[in-house]
């Protein structure tokens, strides 16, 4: 059963056209994909289906995302704003979130610092998981896949060691060295193995939920 707050819906600030600005951000990656708009009518029907449905100030009506692409946004949650008149809409989205193909509507550069690193644990993974699929020589992801399953899971124990003696070495930059080097062996492993970082979210989330149910126990014991 969705968990829906009829009295804050109530409260929603929608402007003099009815409409409420909602960013949508994916679940896993926290990315935002697009801003879109939606009146009540629209809110309504993205919750009772648990996906996003918009209404098109445009076309002046409503649209289901993925109704013609298949790119379909499953919600999550939805959360308004301190004031009430803007919502953040975190889903799982099926594919592209841009009718352009790409994964999100943000893409063109407007200023960044000279210093901006555009990464992410997600975007280093898919990296990896390109150097298994097209094999570069000279690459050495390629020659961890090339060399197979044993020489992978030699170099994540060899990192774990090297992990261990840094933190021993009450040296916090070689800790965060070779933590960056076992985090980095470890994704080659995850993609050798078929194992997703969202696999990896999934599990991190359950154990969060069980947590936070036995401190609810807890707290009424």
């Amino acid at each position: 059963m969705n968990n829906i707050n009829n009295i804050i819906i109530e409260e929603l600030k929608f402007d003099d056209k009815g409409l409420i600005p909602a960013v949508i951000i994916d679940y896993y990656t926290k990315e935002v994909l697009t801003l879109a708009y939606m009146n009540k009518e629209s809110l309504k029907i993205s919750i009772e289906e648990g996906k996003t449905c918009f209404y098109s100030r445009s076309r002046q009506k409503l649209w289901r995302k993925g109704e013609t692409s298949e790119n379909y946004q499953y919600i999550q949650c939805i959360k308004s704003d301190c004031d009430n008149d803007a919502l953040v809409v975190e889903v799982i989205k099926d594919g592209p979130a841009c009718h352009t193909g790409s994964e999100s509507c943000f893409m063109n550069e407007v200023y960044s610092k000279e210093d901006y690193k555009d990464f992410s644990i997600d975007k280093l993974y898919e990296l990896i998981k390109g150097r298994k699929i097209n094999q570069t020589e000279g690459s050495y992801t390629t020659y961890l896949f090339k060399s197979g399953i044993d020489k992978i899971l030699k170099k994540v124990g060899e990192e774990c060691t090297e992990v261990i003696i840094g933190a021993k070495n009450d040296s916090k930059k070689e800790t965060i060295y070779e933590l960056s080097d076992l985090l980095y062996h470890s994704l080659v492993l995850m993609v050798e193995k078929g194992i997703s970082i969202n696999d990896i979210k999934n599990e991190l989330a359950g154990r969060a939920v069980i947590d936070k149910k036995e401190k609810q126990k807890s707290m009424k014991e």
